[in-house]
């Protein structure tokens, strides 16, 4: 009869695996459990009503804008949003939301006054400050006071703060200005070790987005016409600044090119220089700040402090109390770069662009669109789409007026050629009309590696165009010639819409780029003013006394309709321990040059490979 044997008990080193093996699953099923438990919580709370807390009789409005002035914030992933929370948002405040809440605070008989906190702003082009200046100025006209505070004031803080009836730095803090720049990374010699070949072809000798790739230094063209417009916005920013102080012209370039000297007069006190040299107006510790703040509005009731209300909740008190109409202007905010078929938010889809053209369409209350651009330009192709969509609609009875931002170059001019009235803020920079076309080639690349190509095509073009392959005379001269048609068509599109003949046009393209001031001169743009002008403008082309603006978004899906509502209650309770931030900042500042290329080519997806593009359109 056979004995059973007992099983034999496992050994040491399996039970040590087998207890790590349980260990990770409790883990992974205690992470899954937490996860889906924050889920069902910002469920039920963005189902649940926001209670309103009630704003005092009287309150100063605390503005304090962070990170970048902006038209349009940058997409983010909404899970990524929600599973990391405010540690993957951008720092990024709207333009049109600072001016409504600068507006709405002049009007406001409950405020006593605006208290600029600039130390987060990190900047956002001379453009966006100017337009945010203009609402300064109207709050003045109020007769409310503004006063800023500053530790360590930038360029751009300052220029904000100058709008200030009074200006308090701290007593360790300075005044930093120290002019425009233009300059840029140049890639030649890292594309030939890496054995890349880019052929360009371009129209317009001022057309210089792709130097980077085929120089080691700045052409003579573009140094010429980029000293041009950097001089006159540098002139623009030293002259509101010496106005607005008070302070005798040049002042502001005195400050600069002699601050070493300056400096060891008052044994390195940059808080004192700048208050000597009318900069500033005080200069105090936090706690004295705090104290003048206090005597002048009064003391906090719900806090310690003076008696302020912070930016979001005034915001959104008016916009809890905006009245609304029947008659609508429709906003569509173009930022980023023209690219084809359908684009994130940041980014200009022709697709997603003609989308929206076909939701204005399909609201018989929007009586105007204004278009808002902010952008050096892109695809051809994508471009022309866009503007062909406007021209339409025109056609259908409905105006559309462009409103320029900080740039509305190249492909972005190619897109206010369809509006009825163009419109610039008086530091928009402008033009660039030209046209450039680039195929790299890897042969070489792949030569590197050992790797060749050879093979048969039934026709001298089949293969031409693979970037494995050098790019033949024949395909060369059929993409120049494509380049050269579709600058003719720029040039002809700009010369019906602005009512030119085409050699005047000319004249003024090559893809050279113009400040406002000289493109409303040489007929480019019909009016200088900020968006609220141009919205105002609109309304008075249809006799609106009353009306209301409607942003036009791309639409979005269920699922991100969903998590965009509920990321602002769901982010708050995820650990900050879970994020990878600090990592994150810090390769990616040291990978930005090296990058830069490859972010480039990434958004050149145009079908014909044919580009309407400013590459030295970065407002400063």
């Amino acid at each position: 009869m056979a004995h059973e044997h007992a099983p034999s008990a496992p050994g040491l080193l399996r039970r040590i695996f087998g207890a790590i093996g349980r260990l990770f699953t409790w883990i992974r099923v205690t992470v899954l459990n937490i996860l889906f438990l924050v889920l069902l919580i910002a469920v039920i709370l963005a189902l649940a009503p926001t209670p309103t807390v009630p704003l005092p009789a009287e309150f100063a409005v605390h503005l304090n804008p962070t990170g970048v002035l902006v038209d349009e914030k940058t997409p983010i992933d909404p899970m990524d949003l929600i599973l990391r929370g405010a540690e993957v948002e951008q720092d990024e405040t709207l333009v049109r939301d600072l001016i409504r809440t600068i507006d709405g605070a002049a009007r406001d008989p409950r405020v006593t006054g605006l208290v600029l906190d600039l130390q987060d702003l990190v900047g956002g082009g001379i453009s966006k400050l100017e337009e945010v200046g203009a609402a300064l100025t109207r709050f003045k006209a109020s007769g409310k006071p503004i006063v800023a505070t500053g530790e360590m004031l930038t360029q751009e803080q300052y220029y904000l703060a100058s709008y200030a009836d009074h200006i308090y730095l701290h007593h360790m803090g300075m005044v930093l200005l120290t002019g425009y720049e233009n300059y840029r990374h140049y890639f030649r010699e890292t594309l030939e070790k890496l054995g890349v070949n880019v052929h360009v072809f371009r129209a317009g000798k001022y057309k210089d987005f792709i130097e980077p790739f085929t120089r080691d230094s700045m052409s003579d063209e573009s140094r010429q016409h980029i000293s041009q417009w950097l001089n006159q916005l540098w002139s623009v920013y030293t002259s509101r600044i010496e106005t607005l102080r008070g302070l005798p012209s040049g002042a502001i370039n005195d400050f600069i090119n002699h601050m070493h000297e300056q400096l060891h007069e008052v044994n390195g006190d940059s808080a004192q220089l700048a208050l000597q040299s009318g900069l500033v107006d005080s200069v105090l510790t936090r706690q004295e700040i705090q104290a003048a703040l206090i005597k002048q509005f009064g003391p906090s009731t719900i806090g310690e402090g003076y008696n302020g209300i912070g930016y979001d909740a005034y915001l959104n008190d008016l916009h809890r109390r905006a009245e609304t109409s029947a008659n609508k202007i429709g906003l569509i905010v173009a930022r980023g770069a023209i690219m084809d078929g359908q684009q994130p938010d940041g980014s200009i889809g022709s697709e997603t662009f003609v989308e929206q053209i076909q939701q204005v369409r399909a609201d018989p209350n929007i009586r105007a669109l204004v278009v808002r651009i902010d952008s050096g330009g892109g695809s051809a192709f994508a471009s022309e789409v866009i503007r062909a969509e406007l021209e339409a609609l025109r056609a259908e009875g409905t105006p559309v007026l462009i409103s320029m931002g900080s740039v509305a170059a190249s492909g972005g001019y190619w897109i206010a050629a369809g509006g009825d009235e163009i419109w610039a803020t008086p530091t928009t920079l402008t033009g660039s009309i030209g046209v450039f076309g680039a195929v790299p080639t890897f042969e070489d690349s792949l030569k590197k590696l050992g790797i060749t190509t050879d093979g048969l095509g039934t026709t001298d073009l089949a293969g031409a165009m693979r970037v494995d392959r050098p790019l033949s005379p024949q395909a060369e001269t059929l993409i120049q010639q494509s380049v050269d048609h579709i600058y003719a068509r720029f040039v002809a599109l700009v010369s019906e819409a602005r009512g030119m003949e085409p050699m005047e046009v000319d004249l003024i393209a090559q893809g050279r780029v113009w400040s406002a001031d000289m493109a409303r001169e040489l007929g480019l743009v019909d009016h200088l003013g900020n968006l609220d002008e141009v919205i105002d403008a609109a309304a008075q082309r249809l006799d609106l006394d009353d009306y209301e603006v409607t942003l036009i978004t791309r639409r979005l899906t269920p699922l991100e309709a969903l998590l965009r509502q509920l990321q602002p209650r769901a982010s708050a309770m995820v650990p900050q321990s879970l994020s990878t931030r600090w990592l994150g900042s810090e390769l990616e500042q040291h990978l930005s040059p090296a990058l830069e290329p490859i972010k480039v080519l990434q958004q050149m997806n145009d079908p014909r490979g044919i580009y309407a593009r400013c590459m030295e359109c970065v407002a400063p």
